[in-house]
């Protein structure tokens, strides 16, 4: 772990484009989201705010009013969070890119500490921990740099996009997919393994606001039969992506594949609690050669899991004593 401060390595006028994307949610916490980036060390030629209006019913601008000189405030018919997220892309010039939902807000003292990183470090990506508290101890050790593959190799991933700081040369042309949910299970993987100078920190440096009506909230039994679907797509999308990589990419996204389809066959459980679908899902997961789930030491949950899951006699304990989540008929 370290925590020197040196010379800065890259130009302290490095711009970051913080990408705001907004649908339908209270301005006050607009609001509170761009001041908590105004607030952070960094002048007005060292940030650039791109509010993404996904097509709201109202558009926020007038109540934006005080803040056109620090913005800029692009509106687009109504696409979902992929499409805003790549339009915020395109239009921004920062070299580095943090993006934010638009009811949450950066903690300024976790995230100055993200900021040294990217000042004193030149790094590809700055991984720091999100929370639902706002009052924290701020952790300022963080450890690397490491390569991406590397890193997957031997961490789990927080897969949400708003939880690191980015290089926007990175991507080369990696974008998110329109259409789907849980798009940053597929886009995050894909980033690290492009870095090359990784670095983390359990910095919590995120507020994220817990949201009834959000995608794992959601409690209509086609929208959760539609995530798991989505769930299976992406699985084997980066299942696919894992086979022509060189071997430490490949092993690195194999292992996050594994976990993924773990996670996958826990919410077909808790999502659904229906021993047939269960079945179903796990037939085709076996012709696609994700099943039975590789025998890995990744954590106590996985191996525990897996051994359950080998069986259908070990299924239907996981159908048992699994709590599933409340469903609207």
């Amino acid at each position: 772990m370290q925590t020197e401060q040196n010379t800065p390595l890259v130009d302290e006028t490095e711009k970051i484009s913080f990408i705001i994307t907004y649908y339908n949610i209270d301005v006050d916490l607009l609001r509170q989201c761009v001041d908590s980036i105004i607030a952070l060390s960094l002048r007005p030629s060292e940030r650039e705010i791109i509010i993404i209006d996904d097509g709201s019913e109202v558009s926020p601008l007038i109540d934006l009013e005080t803040y056109k000189d620090n913005i800029i405030y692009i509106r687009q018919p109504n696409q979902g969070l992929s499409a805003a997220r790549n339009a915020g892309i395109r239009y921004s010039t920062g070299r580095y890119i943090q993006f934010l939902d638009a009811d949450d807000h950066l903690i300024q003292t976790a995230y100055e500490h993200c900021l040294d990183i990217v000042r004193y470090k030149n790094p590809d990506i700055v991984l720091f921990q999100l929370t639902n508290k706002e009052h924290n101890d701020v952790e300022v050790a963080f450890a690397g740099p490491v390569e991406g593959g590397e890193y997957m190799r031997q961490n789990n991933l927080r897969a949400s996009a708003c939880g690191y700081i980015f290089r926007k040369a990175t991507l080369v042309n990696l974008r998110f997919r329109n259409g789907i949910l849980h798009e940053d299970e597929e886009f995050t993987p894909q980033l690290i393994l492009r870095a090359e100078r990784l670095f983390h920190t359990e910095s919590k440096a995120y507020y994220y606001r817990k949201r009834n009506k959000s995608i794992t909230n959601n409690g209509d039994l086609k929208w959760r039969v539609r995530r798991l679907n989505d769930m299976e797509q992406i699985i084997l999308h980066l299942n696919e992506t894992a086979d022509p990589l060189p071997q430490g990419d490949r092993e690195a996204l194999q292992r996050r594949v594994a976990q993924l389809t773990m996670d996958y066959i826990y919410n077909i459980i808790t999502l659904t609690h229906d021993g047939s679908y269960l079945e179903k899902c796990i037939d085709r997961l076996h012709d696609k050669g994700l099943f039975p789930l590789p025998d890995r030491d990744y954590t106590r949950k996985y191996k525990w899991f897996r051994r359950l899951s080998m069986t259908k006699s070990g299924r239907k304990v996981l159908l048992l004593t699994i709590p599933r989540k409340g469903m609207v008929s």
